[in-house]
């Protein structure tokens, strides 16, 4: 299984963990007090003590299940949780089986008190595979939140928290699209990543008329245990208020945090070797940074032929996130998968994150079933074993980023041969600031290592109300360019900076 297959397998499925030492509550039981301390302090409990991995036992009939007799096991709506309740949002839940044994506890909190939902057959039907004894409690693989997000009487997925700790969310009019994750461990190093999992969720019974919903959840992996509150906010860009506490097992050198996962097969810009009828196929176009130095970056992604690391160094990140831009179906011409419908997602820091670095990791893919993108951010320093490291921050699904400034910002990328040696790069902008410039005032500044700028040139694009920007690149270096580009009058920078690595 390929990771995109294993977040698709039930709109995205778990691994989930747990540890050798007991809870900071009751293990299982069936009710008890509840405060937010508890998640932390079962968090410290858990990393106090040696991991332990989970226990994936399933009756004969569901461990063996291939993937379409999975599939077919679904969860029965009128089960959902406060289903009749006139509540502003509703529940429901994932069944375990296929590669999803491991089961993830859930508890609902009401008055003050967490009871734990219990698991029951009769919540799904199973097709043609025999349902498991009424007396066996499996647990659940994870959680869906409804809410009437596109009209006011129909409850539409707004989010789901499935998948080791993977979870994703749509705005209104939006679709599935890419990912986010609880924490990354080790991404992109040769030694391998590790895969830290939600093991339980408490999820706060929301008021009558309230516009957002709590849940908290408890995560542990071999290095790391951590506790999480996402407040969660449905509308025409979802929001979640994410405070984490982190408490490692073992220094943490290479750490992620906000960490999110796309696709990116092809586009404009790389559609060398590709043979397909769709002008475009990615759930992501590109990253975007507002670094503390008040500069906006935006780099295309790519697909490229060998791994590629990027790494953007920062003190207190305004926000980064992966961006799909392109929202014209015509740049996809594929009616099934709606690329133009799938949210972008920013991550904005709250409070001081200090020194670090962001980090852009594509990794070479022949098939669009890959997620292949990742991006996060790394503190300079290791979080330390036994300690405590709180981070709060703010994920944006939506259409677009909060956009601070009125900064044009460009809007493709495109890509193409130049003679034997030469490329020519097509970069189109597009922002209210370009409709009133003086086209002669202003100027495309460009720069490039070890390669050749020649022929640029600016001309209004009147099918976008925007301009273009173009030139071409010659150089016979073979090793990966650096470049930047944005658009100036005078001394002033009009654009935000436009960041690529080319490799030949």
């Amino acid at each position: 299984m390929n990771r995109r297959r294993f977040l698709q397998a039930a709109a995205a499925l778990p691994l989930v963990s747990s540890t050798a030492s007991g809870p900071a509550w009751p293990a299982r039981a069936e009710s008890f007090a509840f405060d937010r301390s508890i998640v932390r302090q079962s968090a410290r409990d858990a990393a106090s003590k040696p991991f332990k991995a989970p226990d994936s036992k399933l009756p004969d009939s569901l461990k063996n299940l291939d993937y379409d007799h999975y599939r077919a096991i679904r969860f029965s709506p009128e089960h959902a949780l406060w289903r009749g309740e006139k509540l502003p949002f509703e529940v429901q839940f994932f069944h375990r089986g296929f590669y999803y044994a491991p089961r993830v506890d859930i508890y609902e909190i009401a008055n003050g008190q967490a009871t734990r939902i219990a698991y029951r057959s009769d919540y799904f039907s199973f097709s043609s595979t025999p349902p498991p004894s009424p007396e066996v409690d499996l647990g659940f693989a994870g959680f869906r939140i409804h809410a009437p997000i596109n009209r006011p009487d129909y409850y539409d997925e707004v989010c789901v928290f499935l998948g080791a700790s993977y979870f994703r969310a749509v705005a209104k009019g939006e679709i599935y699209g890419l990912s986010a994750r609880g924490l990354a461990i080790n991404t992109g190093e040769t030694k391998g990543e590790e895969f830290p999992s939600f093991k339980t969720f408490w999820i706060e019974k929301p008021a009558a008329k309230a516009n957002s919903i709590v849940v908290h959840a408890l995560l542990d992996s071999e290095s790391a245990a951590a506790a999480y509150r996402f407040t969660i906010r449905p509308g025409a860009t979802t929001v979640f208020d994410v405070e984490m506490a982190i408490y490692p097992r073992v220094d943490l050198d290479r750490p992620g945090l906000a960490p999110m996962t796309s696709m990116f097969f092809f586009g404009p810009n790389d559609r060398i070797d590709v043979d397909d009828f769709r002008p475009s196929v990615h759930d992501s176009d590109g990253l975007a940074i507002f670094n503390g130095q008040g500069e906006e970056l935006w780099r295309p992604l790519s697909n490229p032929k060998d791994l590629q690391i990027s790494a953007f160094s920062d003190l207190n990140p305004r926000g980064f996130g992966l961006m799909q831009r392109e929202k014209d179906f015509r740049e996809y011409q594929d009616i099934e998968s709606s690329f133009e419908k799938r949210p972008s997602l920013w991550a904005e820091p709250i409070g001081d994150w200090g020194e670090g670095t962001v980090h852009l990791i594509e990794i070479p893919t022949k098939e669009e079933i890959h997620d292949n993108i990742a991006g996060f951010w790394r503190p300079k320093n290791s979080l330390q074993a036994k300690g405590e490291h709180t981070y709060t921050y703010r994920l944006h699904w939506g259409p677009d980023a909060p956009k601070p400034t009125s900064l044009a910002r460009f809007s493709r990328t495109g890509v193409g041969a130049k003679g034997d040696d030469a490329k020519i790069f097509v970069l189109d902008l597009v922002g209210e600031k370009l409709k009133s410039v003086d086209p002669d005032s202003i100027r495309g500044n460009i720069t490039a290592e070890k390669a050749e700028i020649r022929n640029v040139v600016i001309q209004p694009n009147p099918v976008t109300g925007g301009w273009r920007l173009s030139f071409e690149l010659s150089g016979k270096d073979k090793n990966p360019l650096e470049l930047r580009a944005s658009l100036m009058q005078g001394s002033d920078a009009i654009s935000e900076v436009w960041v690529y690595r080319w490799t030949p």
